[in-house]
């Protein structure tokens, strides 16, 4: 993945929610960046590249994946995004959201 660092302190920048909108805050100074960032990594056993776009939970410009079961229509298809919903040193926790018939689920990886 690659990592933003605050162009205050040099830390580095994870996803927070703010006022229930996707931020990115320095863990040094607690710097709030509010751009709209593309983050570009590795994420799910077949290691394929993605992108994780960090901001609104819209499916309109989420990235689609296939080889996802949903587990309530069994459709193999997925919109996904990444949030930092445990501490900063743990790993994100990956959403699904069907393409068929949008149940949305969570992965903790």
């Amino acid at each position: 993945m690659t990592q933003m660092f605050c162009k205050k302190c040099g830390g580095l920048l994870v996803p927070k929610e703010v006022n229930g909108k996707t931020v990115l805050v320095c863990i040094n100074c607690g710097e709030i960046y509010e751009e709209s960032l593309i983050f570009e990594g590795k994420v799910n056993a077949k290691k394929k590249e993605v992108k994780v776009i960090v901001g609104e939970e819209y499916t309109e410009d989420l990235p689609v994946i296939k080889g996802v079961i949903c587990p309530r229509c069994g459709n193999d298809e997925a919109y996904w995004w990444a949030k930092q919903t445990r501490s900063p040193d743990e790993a994100p926790t990956i959403f699904y959201k069907c393409t068929k018939c949008g149940y949305v689920w969570r992965d903790y990886g």
